[in-house]
């Protein structure tokens, strides 16, 4: 039976530590073709990353909250080269346990919802807006960062304007105002003989990204921009 619980990341990222690397994770989307993900991009050092990971990284200060941290490559990076007081947190536990093994002080198998302290940097990164899942669900995503950041404190966030994707040959925009907002994505991933069930990710465009974030009390810049219509957010928990 397939499970959104069986911990693919968690055991391709043991492979690849373990050096048992053969594959990639599949992702399956239903109206696209398959994508993958390679492990060992999972462990690559700050040269290795893109500009929009290294700017994120540049600017973390204080205590900082890596959420959907995997193996861990974005907190070893703060905690050895930036000297911060990194907490690195992820779903799955097979990440967490070679996070660990790779020197990872303080790491937590913990749904970002569960968790309650007070930082002065939370991150998401690799498309970190997928997690808040669908565009109503982002009222809950940022009451919640206001309980884990002090007055002051930034979410550093990257995500993606996929409107591309429904440009027709003509150059119109297509797309089904029936069927919700254009960002939200379903997917399930595969791994081996491990399947998931299909989930929810959600893209945002910048614009959409702002609004929200300024409805809930809190100011929005945009830092960078990528070569593929993604970007780098820094979201400030404003002191009022």
């Amino acid at each position: 039976m397939s499970s959104i619980h069986k911990d693919i990341f968690g055991e391709a990222i043991k492979d690849y530590y373990h050096q048992n690397y053969t594959e990639d994770i599949v992702v399956h989307a239903p109206d696209f073709d398959n994508d993958s993900i390679p492990i060992p991009y999972l462990f690559r050092s700050y040269d290795e990353m893109p500009k929009i990971e290294q700017k994120a990284l540049d600017l973390s200060y204080g205590k900082v909250l890596d959420v959907g941290c995997g193996a861990g490559s974005h907190s070893l990076f703060l905690q050895n080269e930036k000297k911060l007081d990194v907490t690195a947190i992820d779903i799955s536990q097979g990440a967490i346990e070679i996070a660990k093994k790779r020197g990872l002080q303080h790491t937590v198998i913990q749904d970002i919802y569960e968790h309650q302290e007070k930082y002065n940097t939370v991150l998401f990164l690799m498309n970190g807006s997928g997690i808040i899942g669908k565009l109503d669900q982002i009222d809950r995503f940022f009451m919640h960062m206001k309980t884990l950041l002090v007055p002051g404190g930034q979410i550093l966030m990257d995500s993606a304007d996929i409107s591309y994707l429904f440009i027709d040959d003509e150059g119109g925009f297509w797309v089904d105002a029936t069927a919700g907002y254009y960002g939200e994505m379903q997917y399930k991933m595969s791994y081996k003989k491990l399947t998931s069930d299909w989930f929810d990710w959600l893209y945002l465009d910048y614009n959409t990204l702002q609004n929200a974030a300024n409805a809930y009390g809190f100011l929005c810049e945009l830092l960078v921009e990528g070569e593929n219509n993604d970007y780098l957010a820094r979201i400030t928990l404003t002191n009022s």
